[in-house]
């Protein structure tokens, strides 16, 4: 493993992509940085710019606006950029996949690393799925 892999899964700074959620998702990610979880103990940082982030959690279903503002932050996030899907919608779109509004998923877009399914996801499963999304950058299994 190169030092800048190594360097990143001591502690991964995240940028919050919303593409259009209802924030159910957003709502429990911001539980995430509460003094009850404190994900900033496991090095697990929200940032506000992408140009600084290690990873995108991605939120909602992408619609035909969102899908290219979500291309664009993807291109200007350093790489190697980790990607979650928090949620149904993330994940699979659910109830959104016969929309007029919702062209494809997020995975059609860009390339999903991790998979946090629910509506919404719990922040301990989310703290899981960040766990999972650093072993596998580790090689681990």
């Amino acid at each position: 493993m190169d030092l800048k892999l190594k360097a990143l899964t001591k502690s991964i700074w995240v940028f919050h992509a919303a593409t259009s959620p209802c924030n159910n998702c957003d709502i429990e990610i911001l539980d995430l940085l509460t003094p009850r979880h404190d994900v900033e103990r496991l090095g697990i940082v929200l940032v506000g710019s992408v140009r600084q982030a290690d990873a995108l959690l991605v939120t909602g279903v992408p619609n035909y606006k969102t899908k290219e503002r979500l291309k664009k932050l993807y291109a200007q996030a350093p790489k190697p950029c980790l990607v979650a899907a928090i949620g149904g919608c993330a994940c699979g779109r659910i109830i959104f996949q016969e929309s007029y509004n919702s062209p494809c998923a997020v995975d059609e877009i860009i390339p999903v690393d991790v998979y946090i399914p629910g509506c919404p996801p719990k922040p301990e499963a989310m703290i899981a799925g960040i766990a999972k999304l650093i072993k596998k950058v580790r090689g681990e299994k």
